[in-house]
């Protein structure tokens, strides 16, 4: 069986965001950017699927500038056998994404397509679920747990009143959660053949998708600083302060 995942690039988790002085966007001059954190346990979950034998090849995806090769690398590094770049210099939404990434699928044809069940970047929480509707597969999102057991695949999944088990037929969608795996790091060995491994560069226009906004940014604000706490002597103060000054109770 073989596993497609897709991963992307953003701002590393450590950095502290900075934001352009006419407040455009975020500023991303000279920072340092990463694998998002949620698609690192999505390879790291395909290639344990490679490594129990249930897997016969994982292939790494990605959308975004040429610089966005760096973190097919290393997914080939960490395990990947082999990557698709979809290069391109716009901003891609959910959707966008989606619809590149079903073409990938429709070419690939893989038997289960793990995501990041969101990035930390834009936090939408949408392209698995709009791969899954217009691949017409069933998902499993938020899966803190995967078995796959023939034709079928068991996705644990975490949600608001604790966990469910639901089964889908193969070929699936999967989006990650954090407590599905950590991932591992890549070794030095393991970097320097990650160079040699091949990665097929194709772009939207070639995949027939429009690369399309619909969405306007009006203006981005760094959030307001914290305040500091203050300590009260007693409950009847606390209630004080809730009341008349937080004014978060009546």
């Amino acid at each position: 069986m073989k596993v497609l995942v897709a991963v992307k690039r953003v701002i590393d988790y450590n950095v502290k965001i900075r934001v352009k002085p006419d407040h455009s966007d975020v500023d991303l001059t000279n920072v340092k950017m990463a694998m998002n954190p949620f698609c690192e346990i999505a390879v790291e979950e395909a290639v344990r699927l490679k490594e129990k034998g249930v897997a016969s090849e994982v292939v790494a995806v990605t959308i975004g500038p040429k610089a966005a090769q760096e973190q097919l690398r290393t997914a080939l590094a960490l395990g990947a056998d082999r990557a698709i770049h979809i290069e391109t210099d716009d901003k891609v939404e959910s959707l966008t994404a989606a619809k590149l990434l079903k073409r990938v699928v429709d070419d690939e044809q893989p038997g289960l397509t793990i995501l990041g069940k969101q990035s930390i970047d834009t936090d939408n929480n949408q392209t698995g679920q709009m791969l899954a509707a217009l691949a017409g597969m069933g998902q499993g999102t938020f899966a803190s747990e995967v078995q796959v057991e023939g034709d079928e695949v068991r996705v644990t999944r975490e949600i608001d009143g604790g966990l469910q088990t639901v089964s889908l037929k193969l070929p699936a969608v999967i989006t990650t959660d954090l407590r599905l795996n950590e991932p591992r790091y890549a070794k030095l060995p393991d970097i320097m053949k990650a160079k040699k491994k091949p990665i097929d560069v194709q772009t939207p226009d070639a995949l027939g998708v429009a690369v399309t906004s619909s969405l306007n940014v009006l203006k981005v604000e760094s959030p307001a600083e914290r305040q500091g706490g203050t300590k009260v002597a007693s409950v009847d103060e606390l209630v004080d302060k809730l009341k008349n000054e937080a004014k978060v109770i009546a």
